[in-house]
């Protein structure tokens, strides 16, 4: 097979107005204009094949990832693409240890986003190359070549490589039967489509209504802003879908550490599975805090949409800080990181439940939560993954969603490609449809 050499690496900002309609809402980001950095790198190999990654921001800032991108393509072009996928533990470390730009993270941060998104653009042509999608190839992988893409640099206190090995090595036992059953069945889903912060009543009895018609069983609901309205809403959803059925809730961030732990008694009656990003995402002790204080009432803690790194989320298992991990396919250093995050998870015997929604994460993380199962956890238990029903007709592989669950995608690739005719329509500024807002708003 003919790699061939990096020639072309473009970033383009891309963004939808979701704000206008209160797509994404919650408790902190209020007005959320969903947005992409898209990156696309070509090679000169006679294939044609492009590679594609994205990342994920909420409008305002995706000009800075984008920045962020440019200043780290020097790492990436003239690269032969062999080389960068042989030793592509070395090729992480270049993107993440760069002597000047790693001053403005190092692995977090704007910084971390453009890493993501390169990477991102990496395995989605790689996994073209091979011919398969990104799931299959890392399911196929032999796993000393899996653990050669993680750099296990700061974690080794608590998975080494070999530890690493070891257990890819053992969950070899029964993958052809648990990839049938993806195949067939799926990867269970739940919905946060219906209870945005920013709906009205009347929108949320609707979105219900309709998802519950479509087999949904698992509905998760913003909170955060006031209490006695999260009271009123809670039960207005709890009383839609039933006692039977599970509910999450979400505050993104919203309060200190006791407020979280007062605002949840009274939250209690609605029975939550779990209460997600109670506090600051850095703030592992108090994760902990609200963790153990939450134990009598059944709830457990779910985070990890905006941890930075695979060194926050050591922390936070060393910490017993959380009963749910929630992976982000943009947030960590692209697949190789969240392989490492997967196994660490494994040996701390808790459930990975992705974050996604947004541009493209329900189509990224569906191959991680895939591979997962197959390869890694071997478990069902406790287990789903986020799903919002919302700019998925812009990609040109769009994820399948049958009886709740993701269908496994078939396509050779990450599922990263966006539709050309979408890109440049939602390219800011200049895009046709920010070009109409614009001058709408200026007149």
């Amino acid at each position: 097979m003919v790699y061939g050499r990096i020639s072309r690496l473009v970033v383009r900002d891309v963004r939808f107005p979701t704000s206008l309609g209160a797509y994404g809402s919650d408790a902190l980001h209020t007005d959320p204009d969903y947005s992409a950095a898209y990156v696309v790198i070509e090679t000169d190999a006679e294939d044609g094949l492009r590679g594609c990654g994205i990342t994920f921001t909420l409008g305002k800032g995706t000009e800075v990832v984008v920045c962020a991108v440019n200043a780290l393509a020097q790492h990436v072009l003239n690269k032969d693409f062999k080389d960068i996928i042989g030793n592509f533990r070395n090729f992480y470390r270049q993107l993440t240890s760069d002597g000047q730009l790693r001053w403005i993270g190092p692995e977090k941060g704007v910084v971390h986003l453009a890493t993501a998104a390169i990477l991102n653009a990496i395995w989605d042509l790689w996994a073209k190359q091979e011919g398969k999608p990104l799931w299959k190839m890392l399911v196929d992988m032999d796993p000393k070549k899996l653990v050669s893409c993680i750099d296990f640099r700061y974690i080794t206190d608590v998975l080494t490589e070999e530890e690493a090995y070891n257990i890819l090595q053992k969950s070899q036992a029964g993958k052809k039967e648990r990839e049938e059953q993806m195949m067939t069945h799926g990867y269970p889903a739940y919905t946060t489509s219906c209870a945005w912060l920013g709906y009205s009543d009347e929108l949320l009895r609707q979105r219900c209504a309709e998802a519950l018609k479509d087999g949904w069983t698992r509905f998760k609901v913003k909170v955060g802003a006031d209490l006695e309205d999260d009271v009123r809403r809670c039960r207005l959803i709890r009383e839609m879908i039933g006692p039977d059925k599970t509910l999450m809730m979400d505050a993104n961030q919203r309060w200190d550490v006791p407020e979280a732990v007062e605002w949840m008694l009274a939250l209690a009656e609605f029975k939550p599975l779990w209460i997600e990003e109670p506090t600051s995402p850095d703030d592992i002790l108090g994760h902990a805090a609200i963790s153990k204080a939450l134990v009598p009432l059944g709830i457990g803690v779910a985070t990890g949409e905006q941890c930075h790194n695979r060194v926050i989320f050591k922390q936070l298992l060393q910490a017993n800080a959380l009963q749910f991990l929630q992976i982000d396919s943009c947030r960590l250093g692209s697949v190789n990181e969240n392989l490492s995050v997967l196994l660490m998870a494994k040996k701390f015997g808790i459930p990975v439940c992705p974050h996604a929604g947004g541009v493209g994460l329900c189509e990224l993380v569906q191959h991680l939560i895939m591979f997962d199962y197959i390869a890694v956890s071997g478990s069902l238990k406790n287990r789903m993954c986020e799903y919002v029903d919302e700019l998925h007709e812009h990609f040109k592989y769009p994820v399948t969603i049958k009886n709740a669950s993701y269908m496994p995608p078939k396509a050779p690739g990450y599922s990263t490609e966006m539709k050309e005719d979408s890109v440049e329509k939602h390219r800011f500024p200049i895009g046709e449809v920010w070009q109409r807002l614009l001058a709408a708003h200026e007149n």
